[in-house]
């Protein structure tokens, strides 16, 4: 598992320690050949620190992506005061990657979750568009079917899901009875349920 020691001492060995933060600095400045070196040099670090929390090759390449946009839209907050220029970015790096880990496991919740609401009468299966839309991570997907519920559905939802929290605790904080928001749930979900169905076979 590479660890930002490891990358660290990677740093050292691929260049000399003010190449990269003049790389940062075209980047800051517009220039596309500067992100494009920095793409190349640095890579392998970047994938090997998102791919360390990860374990997954495409969700680690999908992070130095998304690290890569945020440079060429951020590299100016740059400076020295925050360390050395690889060290800053493989930070970035790994709180992107951990923050893309706690997604997936918020996605994976929600899936174990509809399980146990199968057993107070909805039945979900292997073929059901959320479970499947959650495997697969299309959380842009879950985020929209959201919005064809109603309000006491969505915040239901959101409050037991996306916060974790367990359903007394949503039912304490929305002021009304338990079994009101297992119901609420339950609807809700099957509402999603069939809003990521129609998308699927609109795709």
């Amino acid at each position: 598992m590479t660890t930002l020691a490891n990358a660290s001492v990677a740093e050292e060995e691929v260049t000399g320690p003010s190449e990269e933060a003049a790389l940062l600095a075209g980047i800051a400045g517009g220039d596309h050949e500067s992100l494009a070196a920095f793409h190349r040099n640095y890579h392998s670090i970047m994938f090997s620190c998102a791919y360390g929390v990860l374990g997954n090759r495409e969700a680690a390449e999908d992070v130095v992506q998304d690290v890569l946009l945020q440079l060429w839209q951020k590299a100016q907050s740059y400076s020295e005061a925050r360390g050395k220029a690889l060290t800053w970015v493989i930070s970035m790096t790994r709180n992107k990657a951990i923050d893309r880990l706690r997604a997936i496991q918020r996605r994976n919740k929600l899936y174990e979750r509809a399980g146990e609401e199968s057993k107070a009468g909805v039945q979900f299966d292997d073929r059901d568009s959320l479970l499947v839309a959650l495997r697969n991570e299309r959380g842009s997907a879950v985020r929209a079917a959201l919005y064809v519920l109603n309000d006491e559905q969505r915040e239901s939802i959101r409050m037991a899901f996306f916060e974790d929290m367990p359903y007394h605790a949503v039912a304490r904080l929305l002021g009304v009875r338990l079994g009101t928001i297992k119901a609420r749930i339950r609807r809700g979900m099957a509402r999603m349920r069939q809003a990521l169905q129609a998308e699927i076979q609109t795709a």
